[in-house]
């Protein structure tokens, strides 16, 4: 009974669509036909589903609500990245070594607040009339500007405003792919990719990550099993590993997706906590097979939601009419004090600062978890994250529960992993691993744990 209410609840079964037969679900579920057809009946007995004699069973409930929750494999609370999220974001007094973002007061509150005082100051309609769809010209000439420098040739007439990287993804995901497309994703990867692959009712499928990036025979393997649609990744500063694209993967990557039609989306949203660029696939491509996006959130305000796509010429007439159709005209001032702080160069000045802060940071938190025997599985070239395996073989999870005991919220591996392979992996952002409770309740767990 719970195996068809959550079939139904995912949309793997409408309105309408006939239910497994008896034989065939006892057989799947290892159980007699008999508990089959009594689960059948106190289903059809709560009008769930309804019989057909000589046919079989069938839905005949309205389609549900869609719960993501209900889609993919069923986590505790203390690694279930939708709970983790929620109470990081909701509680301020927690501590969050597995947050995805800075502290506030490592963000230039400052400046900000100078360009806010600026920004009052503008014309009426900056301050309260809609943007127009494509996003400030201003903005995306200078953006054009920015991805130049990485090798990216994107015309401003090539790029569109978003909200942010998360409805950059979305966009993309309602323009290229239909229900049931398969759309690969490295394993790890960012966990939020999973949950709006699913929304999209997407089959996603993980490809293994190394230290230079996915692995290149599992990811051509992948693309001749399934035939996917998308592919969607971090080239540079990957999240979580940190691991970096190398030139040789790159050029393999693309003539895979070249040969197979398969669009691929770089997330470049760490791209300014770089100290020297990485590789670009949309530098190696000409954003032919390539979109890239990016946003603001992770390096200058996470309540200025900007973000952006650079892509096909001829694609960004069709993105525009799905934004309008999804939330009408771009955020005009968070677009214009962006544009302000990058112009002003307080931005610049900014990350500086910021990359030093990290570096140091980096550094102090990799020493003081290999004092616990928690060792990174590669050492980052920049950015906040550190993937980090725990000694002797230590559940994640295990771990993740006890220190939610001490009102700290750890990431474990497996909220990232689709294989749910990553077990014995924490990530930790080092920004925000700087107060000696963290260590003091990991050391606690890993002792009760080890014992």
């Amino acid at each position: 009974m719970a195996e068809i209410r959550s079939r139904i609840a995912g949309r793997g079964l409408v309105p309408g669509a006939r239910l497994p037969s008896v034989r065939a679900f006892a057989k799947a579920m290892h159980v007699s036909a008999s508990t089959v057809v009594e689960a059948y009946e106190r289903l059809a007995a709560e009008g769930l589903i309804r019989s057909r004699p000589g046919s079989g069973f069938y839905v005949s409930s309205p389609l549900a609500p869609l719960s993501l929750s209900e889609i993919g494999p069923k986590l505790d609370r203390a690694i279930d990245p939708f709970w983790v999220s929620r109470q990081a974001l909701e509680d301020g007094d927690l501590l969050k070594p597995g947050c995805g973002w800075l502290p506030s007061s490592w963000m230039p509150e400052a400046a900000i607040r100078r360009a806010l005082r600026s920004l009052s100051r503008s014309e009426d309609r900056v301050l309260s009339d809609y943007g127009t769809p494509l996003g400030s010209p201003q903005l995306r000439q200078l953006l054009s500007r920015r991805m130049g420098e990485h090798g990216i040739p994107a015309a401003t007439d090539q790029i569109i405003l978003t909200e942010s990287g998360t409805q950059a993804i979305d966009l993309l995901c309602r323009f290229l792919i239909e229900p049931g497309d398969a759309v690969l994703v490295d394993d790890p990867c960012y966990f939020n990719f999973h949950a709006l692959l699913r929304a999209h009712r997407a089959k996603v499928v993980g490809v293994p990550m190394t230290p230079a990036g996915p692995d290149v025979e599992a990811f051509g393997n992948a693309i001749e099993e399934h035939k996917p649609r998308l592919y969607i990744t971090n080239s540079a500063i990957h999240n979580p590993t940190g691991a970096t694209l190398s030139p040789v993967v790159a050029h393999r990557l693309l003539k895979l997706a070249d040969r197979a039609g398969l669009t691929v989306i770089e997330d470049d949203i760490f791209a300014d906590l770089e100290h020297e660029p990485a590789p670009r696939l949309a530098a190696f491509d000409g954003l032919d097979r390539v979109v890239h996006i990016g946003s603001f959130s992770k390096t200058l305000s996470a309540s200025v939601r900007c973000g952006f796509i650079a892509a096909r010429r001829e694609w960004i007439e069709g993105l525009v009419d799905l934004k309008i159709a999804t939330s009408f005209a771009a955020g005009r001032l968070s677009s214009e004090l962006v544009l302000l702080l990058l112009t002003d160069g307080s931005y610049r000045k900014h990350l500086e600062e910021l990359r030093v802060r990290l570096s140091r940071a980096m550094e102090a938190t990799t020493g003081r978890l290999a004092t616990l025997g928690i060792t990174p599985w590669l050492q980052p070239r920049a950015g906040l994250f550190l993937w980090c395996r725990l000694p002797n073989g230590i559940e994640a999870a295990d771990v993740a529960r006890a220190c939610l005991a001490d009102n700290i919220v750890l990431a474990p591996g497996n909220a990232f992993s689709l294989s749910q392979n990553a077990g014995s992996f924490l990530r930790f952002n080092v920004a925000q691993s700087e107060d000696a409770r963290i260590f003091r309740s990991l050391g606690r767990a890993l002792d009760a744990l080890g014992q």
